[in-house]
């Protein structure tokens, strides 16, 4: 019965007082612990976590290497969970499968009022700027909710990656029928190819890793990739797109390299989306740049409307999540593999940590 599958929520929760806790202390080093459960504050809903996806942002901050970031930190914002109790959401029931938009902006910024609340000036991103999933309960505002629409658990965890990439794309104007390279094919680079496809573009796929090129043919049926590492990347572009250049270029690496080295692949009047983020300053030939009448512009975290998007996708089949997961361990056993999914050898396309 519905009332009582509720209460006895309610009960487990407000009688458990603790909960464990994964933080990364420092850059390479992780440490279990407990703190306080979340209390129910206005405005805000308590989800108890049943799945964490693991992203790049996740693995950068374990190396040291990610921009906007400080230690100690709990980290995790790719989240699927039971929605356990909330302050005004309206539409929401307790118990119900959720996920949620993972940046929590003011409102009242310039960015806010403009409509562009994923880059709002004073953005606090769950798992980056304030502490994240690694946790069994989280306490996150109400308006950051997304209902579950029937999907699974693991779908739910998807959502938030996939979401980058549909930004990526909406950010881009991709349209039907054009070239769009994506350089780099690891989860977000894969999400972009998946929305540059729905979007009706002829998507190719860049990177160093053939492993990762023969997932992009097999899995998403890309029909072109490209090996920088051992092909020639101008004469490759030129014969895919019968020497127009792509259209679109859209970076997911984060290496400054591959961003700076993504200007030569631009056709004239192209867009150049990045979506990956480095430290370091980029570098382009102006002259080239200009002659060409190329469009730059980033593309940071997603909006609303790209998790709508990317809920529907996934309940036509337009996209598959379960092509993503790769990896799959319990709570208990990330600190121990967390390391070894920074290792391309290791063929991690998507880690899932189940909470239960």
């Amino acid at each position: 019965m519905p009332g009582g599958y509720f209460f006895i929520i309610l009960v487990r929760y407000n009688y458990e007082r603790f909960m464990k806790i994964l933080t990364c202390t420092t850059p390479g080093r992780f440490d279990y612990g407990e703190t306080d459960m979340p209390v129910l504050t206005a405005d805000h809903a308590i989800i108890r976590i049943k799945r964490i996806g693991i992203c790049g942002t996740d693995l950068h901050a374990f190396e040291g290497t990610q921009p906007y970031f400080s230690y100690p930190r709990i980290l995790g914002h790719e989240l699927a969970g039971e929605l356990v109790s909330f302050d005004n959401a309206p539409g929401f029931t307790a118990g119900e499968p959720v996920t949620f938009i993972p940046y929590f902006n003011c409102g009242t910024c310039i960015a806010c009022r403009n409509g562009k609340p994923n880059c709002c000036t004073n953005i606090k991103v769950c798992g980056v700027h304030a502490d994240g999933g690694m946790v069994e309960y989280l306490s996150v505002p109400s308006a950051s909710l997304v209902h579950g629409e029937g999907l699974s658990m693991d779908a739910l965890a998807l959502v938030e990656p996939l979401a980058i990439g549909a930004h990526g794309v909406r950010r881009a104007g991709v349209v039907p029928g054009e070239f769009v390279l994506v350089i780099g094919a690891g989860p977000i680079g894969l999400g972009i190819m998946e929305f540059a496809r729905i979007a009706g573009a002829q998507v190719i796929a860049m990177d160093i890793n053939e492993a990762r090129l023969d997932f992009c043919k097999q899995k998403l049926k890309v029909a072109h990739t490209v090996n920088a590492k051992t092909e020639d990347v101008m004469a490759a572009l030129k014969q895919i797109t019968g020497d127009d250049m792509p259209t679109v270029v859209i970076d997911a690496t984060g290496s400054q390299q591959a961003i700076n080295n993504g200007f030569m692949y631009m056709a004239h009047g192209a867009r150049y989306v990045l979506v990956g983020l480095q430290k370091g300053e980029i570098c382009v030939s102006h002259p080239e740049f200009h002659k060409r009448e190329a469009t730059l512009m980033s593309s940071r975290n997603a909006t609303r409307e790209d998790f709508e998007h990317v809920v529907r996708c996934m309940k036509s089949g337009e996209v598959d999540p379960t092509t993503y997961i790769t990896h799959r361990v319990s709570f208990g056993q990330v600190k121990d593999e967390f390391a070894g999914w920074l290792d391309p050898a290791n063929g991690v396309i998507k880690a899932i940590v189940n909470m239960e």
